[in-house]
């Protein structure tokens, strides 16, 4: 049903939840779950998104798990809604307890490979791309560094 609001549209909508679900967190303090997923294809490149809200940066395609969701199911889940490709090889790295927005949050950090092309809706993801680990694009959001980081110690 969302696909018949024009993307314009949508767009700005999406911009106004984020900023209103930022400012619920702050005040409830809900215990929150997500996923970032660390997207390769079969060359090795990493798929890095933009989203049509939040900070602006490139990110990592994920977002919060539903109540009693497996982590691999949410990280297939969440790629398949950003950008349409499917996951293979799915494994989860590890969990980081954090603060997002002033709500404890498990981010759940899991890697998959695609042998698929990102195809954003150019509603809530507006651009998406792989690229090599040598060359990853700026600015990448704050979140995202970090995630890139762990996962590089995982490779050694």
């Amino acid at each position: 049903m969302l696909h018949l609001i024009p993307r314009p549209l949508h767009r700005m909508a999406l911009r106004w939840a984020h900023a209103l679900r930022h400012r619920w967190r702050r005040f409830v303090r809900v215990r929150l779950a997500g996923v970032s997923v660390i997207v390769t294809d079969l060359e090795g490149r990493l798929l890095l998104v933009r989203h049509s809200y939040g900070p602006g940066g490139w990110a990592l395609p994920g977002g919060g798990m539903g109540r009693g969701e497996d982590a691999l199911d949410a990280a297939r889940r969440e790629v398949l809604e950003e950008v349409g490709c499917l996951l293979e090889s799915v494994r989860t790295l590890e969990s980081i307890e954090e603060v997002i927005s002033g709500s404890p949050h498990t981010a759940w950090l899991v890697t998959g490979v695609t042998q698929d092309h990102p195809r954003p809706d150019k509603r809530e993801v507006i651009e998406a791309r792989f690229f090599p680990m040598h060359s990853l694009p700026e600015p990448l959001t704050p979140l995202t560094r970090k995630r890139v980081d762990v996962w590089r110690r995982f490779l050694g």
